[in-house]
């Protein structure tokens, strides 16, 4: 069962099943725009560096024995504008750590605790739960993503 759960999740997260993919997202996204106001309480460029922000902070949540809790919501937002450099490396950031994430899940059993799992609530947090929250929010930011670039292409025509 094991092998059979983790063979879904890796293909949640690496594969387009009923959500894009950040490729599929970013794929000819008009980079001088990544700082363009669009009427939403966020650019372009402050969801992806969010969405690599965040699963980067799972991946340290999960693999750092030394993990320091951050503070919400103030860490999880950029400071500054994005650059077409930020934004391709920022891409890339979260292409990588996922393939990391996904390393560390194979060897894992899925309901395990991870290594700080154990939360303030009483609650554990499992390796199939820290999967599930990277593949959800992900999601969620880069519907997000398209709403912003839809905007943006509106406002250019």
């Amino acid at each position: 069962m094991s092998e059979n759960l983790k063979a879904h999740v890796r293909a949640l997260l690496t594969e387009r099943q009923a959500h894009l993919q950040l490729g599929d997202v970013l794929e000819g996204f008009p980079v001088e725009q990544i700082n363009e106001d669009v009427g939403l309480p966020y650019t372009a460029w402050g969801l992806l560096w969010h969405v690599w922000f965040t699963q980067r902070d799972i991946l340290n949540f999960v693999g750092d024995t030394g993990y320091t809790e951050l503070e919400w919501p103030t860490d999880y937002w950029p400071k500054s504008p994005g650059t077409p450099e930020s934004w391709a490396q920022t891409a890339q950031g979260i292409q990588d750590d996922l393939a990391a994430f996904l390393e560390l899940f194979e060897r894992a059993d899925p309901l395990a605790v991870v290594p700080n799992g154990d939360g303030p609530d009483g609650g554990q947090q499992t390796w199939l739960r820290e999967a599930l929250l990277i593949a959800d929010h992900t999601a969620y930011h880069l519907g997000q993503l398209v709403v912003v670039r839809r905007l943006l292409d509106a406002s250019s025509a």
